[in-house]
């Protein structure tokens, strides 16, 4: 019998955290995360790669609209941002003294 593997992967990127976009359209960008899609590895940042989407006319919008809204991103396209020194840094993780793992800028050390 083969064992199901239920954990969700860890990230280097949450809900909430300022990222810059580092290649694509949208490369130089800043934003913060929205929403997570951990299972395709996409996230969902504010003002970062706008796609227009086309509405039908309902009975709320009779006239029909065209939206602009935020596409996904994959995570390798994002970097995120030292809240410290507002620069782009990879991030690394660590045990702090309560035993529980905290991340860290690995440019300058600082915990985020």
């Amino acid at each position: 019998m083969e064992k199901k593997n239920n954990k969700k992967p860890k990230l280097h990127i949450r809900t909430g955290d300022t990222v810059m976009v580092i290649s694509g359209n949208s490369k130089g960008k800043t934003g913060q995360v929205k929403t997570m899609l951990i299972e395709k590895q996409r996230a969902l940042v504010e003002g970062v790669n706008m796609i227009t989407k086309h509405m039908k006319p309902n009975a709320q919008n009779p006239q029909g609209s065209i939206e602009k809204t935020e596409g996904s991103i994959h995570i390798s396209n994002l970097m995120v941002v030292d809240p410290a020194t507002g620069e782009p840094t990879r991030i690394g993780r660590k045990l702090n003294d309560k035993g529980k793992l905290q991340r860290f800028s690995k440019k300058n050390g600082n915990l985020i």
